[in-house]
């Protein structure tokens, strides 16, 4: 009851781009890829006890296209799964502190990071929570909920990389902002997929946030751009326990007609190119090549 539920979330896989962003972080920093993999490896771990979580809080039947954990075991069997995960994740983050290689200072470095970290995804996690009953909802104040629940781990996922490679702080600073624009652009693109991809692919309902009543870039966008009749429509929608697949269009149909939809495309593309603008001040490497080309695919993914 406590390990096959751990097995069970990690061998599905998901995108695995935390530790690789942990990976890449270390690199353009000119360090050793290899001695970042224990860093890498306690990011993802982190990422999926916060998801074993999140689904608990959001009562999400599936994730990555199968049942969670909690719906195919129970809340109880989630939660501590989800503690092992975190424990597993802080003994990797052991390494550092034992090789000699690396200064106290160092490790001492890469735990405040990671625990920074930890703490800002609780704080989004808080702030999404607190959101779902706030109403009306600013764009501003969604930025900041997403730079803590989405951003933030992206962010030290870069910052953990470069610490490995021993960076001065310049360079630190650097990729925390790499990341936290990704983690924006990431998160505002996944609002936008929840109305747009193909479900197979995405691994969750179409219009999913729309039925769950969340609040995302587009739901509070086109709040703010519709007229009274168009809001009152939204509203009532948003707040239903139960909502039909054609509300689910008909809300949908609404994003397209309020621009909301081209709006929250113009939106990744900005955070997207800051990152690239941030990557740019780097040296050249195959890491920098690497993570451009990276970024370009994410702008096209589809799930």
């Amino acid at each position: 009851m406590l390990y096959d539920p751990v097995h069970y979330t990690l061998e599905r896989g998901g995108k695995r781009i935390r530790p690789y962003f942990t990976l890449i972080g270390c690199g353009l920093c000119d360090g050793d890829i290899e001695e970042a993999v224990p860093a890498a490896v306690a990011v993802e771990l982190l990422h999926n006890f916060t998801l074993l979580h999140d689904d608990i809080m959001d009562a999400a039947e599936t994730r990555r296209g199968r049942p969670s954990v909690f719906k195919k075991w129970d809340s109880s069997t989630a939660i501590l799964s989800g503690d092992t995960m975190y424990a597993w994740a802080f003994e990797q983050l052991q390494y550092y502190g034992r090789e000699p290689q690396f200064s106290k200072e160092q490790y001492c470095t890469i735990l405040d990071i990671f625990l920074e970290s930890a703490k800002v995804v609780c704080e989004g996690q808080a702030y999404d929570l607190h959101f779902e009953a706030e109403l009306p909802l600013t764009l501003e104040a969604y930025t900041q909920m997403i730079e803590g629940k989405t951003a933030a781990m992206i962010s030290g996922a870069f910052q953990l990389g470069s610490c490995v490679a021993a960076a001065p702080s310049a360079k630190m600073q650097g990729m925390s902002s790499i990341g936290n624009h990704i983690g924006i652009a990431f998160q505002i693109q996944d609002d936008l997929l929840d109305v747009s991809a193909d479900p197979s692919k995405f691994g969750k309902t179409r219009g999913g946030d729309i039925i769950e009543g969340k609040k995302t870039y587009l739901s509070i966008s086109s709040l703010q751009r519709g007229n009274k009749k168009q809001k009152e429509q939204l509203q009532r929608i948003f707040n239903k326990a139960t909502v039909t697949t054609e509300e689910v269009q008909s809300v949908i149909t609404l994003y397209k007609q309020l621009g909301v939809i081209d709006a929250a495309q113009e939106a990744i593309k900005k955070h997207y190119n800051n990152a690239i603008a941030e990557i740019n001040r780097f040296q050249d490497s195959l890491y920098k090549t690497d993570l451009l080309e990276f970024i370009v695919n994410l702008k096209k993914r589809d799930y």
